[in-house]
This record gives C-alpha cells, sequence and structure tokens, in this order.
C-alpha cells in the first residue's frame, strides 16, 4: 500500500473531508474539515488547512487561525547598541514542511492528539456515551432480552444485536485511531 493511499484511508477513517474553496485550490490551499464541533462556535466544525508555502494553519475563525507547524529558535542573530556594544537574540519561527504528503502526515497526527483525542465530547452528532453508561445501557438491553426469552417481550432482540454490532464497530475504530496515533509519535519525535 502506498503512502498516499494510507493517507487517504486514514483521512476516511477519521471522517476528515477537503472543504476547499475553488479559489483556495486555485491558489494550492486544501482546508479539511474535521467532524468535530468546535467548541468556541458552536454552529462549525473544526477546520484545518495545509498551505503550498509549508504551513499548516487552524482555520477555526478569521481573526484567529494560527499555525500548527512545530517551532524552533532561529540562528543567533545580533543588533548594535548605541554605546558600541553588541546584543545576541534569537527568534522562534515556523518549521516548514515543504512536502504536501508531509503536511497531510503531519496534520493526521496533531488533530488525533489535539481534537481527536482531547475533544472526544465534542462528536459532530452529540451523540458520545462515555464507556460506563454505555455499559449500563446495555445491561438494561440484556435484561430485556432475557425477558422477551422468557415470552415477556421480543421487540429487544434486534436492538440488541444492533448495539453489540455498534461496539465491535468502535472498539474498532478506536484500535485503528490508537495504531494511527502511535504510528504518528515517531513523526513527533523527529
Amino acid at each position: 500500500m502506498s503512502r498516499e493511499s494510507r493517507i487517504v484511508d486514514q483521512m476516511y477513517l477519521l471522517g476528515i473531508e477537503d472543504v476547499s474553496t475553488s479559489r483556495q485550490a486555485k491558489n494550492g490551499t486544501v482546508v479539511w474539515q474535521l467532524p468535530i464541533k468546535n467548541k468556541w462556535n458552536k454552529g462549525s466544525f473544526i477546520e484545518v488547512a495545509s498551505f503550498t508555502t509549508g504551513y499548516v494553519r487552524n482555520q477555526n475563525s478569521g481573526y484567529s487561525n494560527y499555525q500548527l507547524n512545530k517551532r524552533c529558535d532561529s540562528e543567533p542573530q545580533y543588533y548594535k547598541l548605541s554605546n558600541g556594544d553588541f546584543r545576541e537574540y534569537t527568534t522562534k519561527s515556523c518549521v516548514l514542511i515543504p512536502k504536501e504528503i508531509d503536511r497531510l502526515e503531519y496534520l493526521i497526527a496533531y488533530c488525533l492528539k489535539n481534537y481527536y483525542i482531547k475533544h472526544a465530547n465534542f462528536v459532530a452528532e452529540g451523540v458520545y456515551v462515555s464507556k460506563w453508561e454505555h455499559e449500563y445501557k446495555l445491561t438494561e438491553e440484556v435484561k430485556r432480552y432475557d425477558n422477551a426469552i422468557n415470552g415477556v417481550d421480543c421487540r429487544h432482540y434486534d436492538r440488541i444485536k444492533e448495539l453489540e454490532s455498534d461496539v465491535h464497530n468502535l472498539e474498532n475504530k478506536l484500535a485503528t485511531i490508537e495504531r494511527i496515533a502511535n504510528d504518528r509519535n515517531k513523526w513527533e519525535k523527529e
């Protein structure tokens, strides 16, 4: 499997969609929308963008978009004081990512860590259910099923099977996300 197809698969699994306008696409900018609501602007989804200049940015609001690139210290620079002495200073600058495929890998790693994991309660449909609550609901459905077997009510059997299938699917997705996050840890170490 090629690197590009792996990234496309990861973006599909994470529900990340390209929402670039025609003007952005013409300029080489790609805007990606995550299926996670923006906690500052409840009506919108989190968006990140990749620029041909090597920057990756958060696009959640027009006045406070910020760069997601890693930061590093610049080479020491000097300026001359009025008395003839020199002072040394350094600045922080962004580490640019020149290749689009590298920017996408970086964005996936960043989004996994900072949005999918930290903002788990902001899932788009608002159907996030904690593990304890899910287990409680499943236990209640099993009790209803037991009653149905004993002739009380049979309509919950299909719902239990559906819930079991949902649990299995969620466990698979979580395992995939954890594997992707672990793969991305090596990106952060570099």
